[in-house]
């Protein structure tokens, strides 16, 4: 293998398809769920630093600029790098350059330095097969910052999922370095018929396997039940149906959050509980 192929950005170039605004509930997400852990972290500089990876983050740097600024209300040491494997955009964002944000070449290998408190990729691993998802976590999750429990951190987290193009709809799995832990559905309320109407955004290692027998699409039949039998609910907004509904849904899945987290539009589950049954 030559230099120039050792080095080449591993993976393959996205649509690059983003709106500002698009990443805004998984950012939330983030924030919430994770912001205890960006401000743990220390790095080589005299003050705590927390890296976070935006990896592919498309045609326009809207959603790398979007991430400082989110991440900065919980963690205010963060810093952002978006990481593009098509050089011409990695150019075009370089004017957005600031304190706290760059932007990179490069793709899974996910070219910094050191082992990021975070990577978030959105939107980027639908175009790939699903055999291919287990390597790229793989390789993905080996990056990120290791367990520390004498400190009680749970490590560095990847977030892998899909949305759609306004950010109404939005599926994502959360990974620690030790693998899969949770995922996470989330909408915009007022424009949902049904839950299983986020099918259609589940991430790539999910989206093939929403048939009769496998653990997610039984998930979204029993979250419709839910939604149907909570309909008297609705006369006091679509946010109370669907806490009602949810409410129901823990007897019977492990849902891993809370009424505060259900009244955002979210509900997160175990990965195990939804995990594709081997065959």
């Amino acid at each position: 293998m030559t230099a120039r192929a050792a080095s080449r950005p591993v993976g393959t170039v996205t649509r690059g398809t983003t709106n500002p605004n698009r990443l805004r509930r998984m950012d939330r997400w983030i924030a919430a769920t994770h912001g205890a852990e960006l401000r743990r972290a220390t790095g080589p500089e005299p003050d705590p630093v927390a890296v976070a990876v935006d990896l592919g983050y498309g045609a326009a740097p809207w959603t790398a600029v979007e991430l400082l600024q989110r991440l900065r209300t919980v963690a205010p040491r963060t810093r952002v790098v978006g990481v593009e494997i098509e050089p011409a955009r990695v150019a075009a964002a370089r004017p957005y350059e600031r304190e706290g944000l760059v932007f990179r070449h490069g793709g899974f290998e996910v070219p910094v330095p050191g082992s990021p408190r975070l990577i978030r990729a959105a939107n980027v691993l639908r175009q790939y097969d699903e055999e291919q998802v287990a390597g790229v976590w793989q390789r993905l999750c080996a990056r990120l910052a290791p367990a520390d429990p004498s400190r009680g951190s749970r490590g560095g987290l990847l977030v892998e999922g899909t949305c759609d193009e306004i950010g109404r709809r939005h599926v994502w799995v959360a990974l620690g370095p030790e693998g899969p832990r949770t995922v996470t559905f989330a909408t915009r309320l007022g424009s949902l018929d049904r839950p299983s109407d986020l099918a259609e955004r589940l991430p790539k290692a999910l989206i093939h396997r929403n048939v009769p027998g496998e653990p997610v699409h039984a998930f979204l039949r029993d979250f419709d039940r839910a939604w149907a039998a909570a309909a008297p609910y609705a006369s006091y907004g679509a946010r109370q149906r669907w806490i009602r509904a949810v409410r129901d849904l823990t007897a019977d899945w492990p849902v891993t959050d809370g009424a505060s987290r259900w009244r955002q539009g979210e509900v997160t589950l175990r990965w195990e509980a939804l995990a594709p049954r081997t065959t």
